[in-house]
């Protein structure tokens, strides 16, 4: 995978192992597989948060990975332009380019491991699409899309968008240098990733060299969720008596129960497919916001009344309007 890597994984710092004096391994409570849909304009993506409760995902509400598919010329697709309130979209893209616009002026391209981090707040129209010269010429297109709900004090908050560049995520590693972890927003053992939220959360990417193990501290407060894009491994960590780890793959979500770590680990090469010998994960988290979930499509509120007003404020063209957009970039920004 193209997202960010380092030449040399031993200079960056170790993230430590756990205390195991006062650990307490995360243990599994369900492993799901996202089945396959489309979104958009007719992308290819797997629900990687269906089936699974919404009290276990909180403060998430939905999770799309992109992909992986590889376009032949004048297949390229995204999405047309569609309003939202009530949470932020984090677009992480990891294969291909992809270029975002809004009626509140934000706008980029991102590509292999860039993010867009897009708060709707009160209210935003955007589209989300790739540049011509690639839908033209085709290619590999795979990324993922996360909602992120905010609390009911926060759901009219200004809209805003951040452009996250992949040279400016936090890189660390585990203590045998077998993991490359990427920290994209939140806190792992002191490294900051540079994303901005309201909701305080932690987003990772990991990529586990096959028969690598981590063990990432992991804050109580938080729930803990790990999805598999590619490779073979297991979650959690077998304590006697207390949890056994569970087998995962690509394409499968594991929900952790309460504890302060979260272990993972990588089968050997043996166990691993040829084309994709490493298991690369997200792993990601948040402080529950435990407040009643009205989601209609694009909105997700607190109330059946609150998605009613949206839908009219979106059809007065309070939440914004399309601007004549001449000259949108098509190009991948320099790093």
């Amino acid at each position: 995978m193209p997202a960010i890597t380092v030449d040399d994984i031993t200079v960056l710092p170790r993230i430590p192992e756990p205390d195991p004096v006062l650990v307490r391994q995360r243990p599994i409570r369900s492993v799901t597989i996202a089945p396959k849909g489309y979104e958009g304009e007719g992308f290819p993506v797997r629900r990687a948060f269906a089936g699974v409760d919404l009290a276990d995902l909180d403060p998430f509400v939905h999770l799309d990975q992109m992909g992986e598919v590889e376009y032949a010329p004048g297949e390229p697709k995204g999405t047309p332009w569609h309003p939202h309130r009530g949470f932020e979209t984090v677009t992480y893209m990891i294969d291909g380019v992809f270029e975002h616009a809004d009626s509140n002026g934000g706008g980029g391209v991102i590509t292999n491991g860039d993010t867009q981090w897009m708060t709707a707040g009160a209210g935003i129209l955007h589209i989300e699409k790739p540049p011509e010269w690639l839908v033209a010429k085709g290619g590999l297109f795979h990324g993922f899309q996360l909602w992120v709900n905010l609390p009911a004090a926060q759901k009219f908050a200004a809209p805003r968008y951040q452009d996250i560049r992949a040279g400016e995520v936090a890189l660390a590693t585990s203590p045998d240098g077998g993991a490359l972890v990427r920290v994209i927003a939140g806190d792992v053992t002191g490294l900051a990733g540079p994303g901005s939220t309201y909701t305080p959360m932690t987003l990772v990417h990991a990529t586990l060299s096959p028969g690598a193990r981590l063990s990432i501290p992991w804050r109580a407060d938080y729930n803990a969720l790990v999805y598999v894009m590619s490779g073979y491994g297991t979650v959690g960590a077998t304590v006697p008596g207390v949890s056994e780890a569970a087998p995962v793959q690509m394409g499968q979500l594991a929900v952790f129960g309460a504890g302060n770590a979260v272990a993972i680990s990588a089968l050997p090469i043996g166990r691993q497919e040829s084309r994709s010998p490493d298991l690369d994960i997200l792993i990601l988290g948040g402080r529950p916001i435990r407040e009643p979930v009205a989601w209609m499509g694009p909105f997700v509120m607190n109330t059946r009344e609150e998605l009613m007003q949206a839908v009219a404020d979106y059809q007065a063209g309070r939440l914004g309007t399309i601007p004549a957009i001449h000259g949108a970039p098509t190009t991948i920004q320099e790093r």
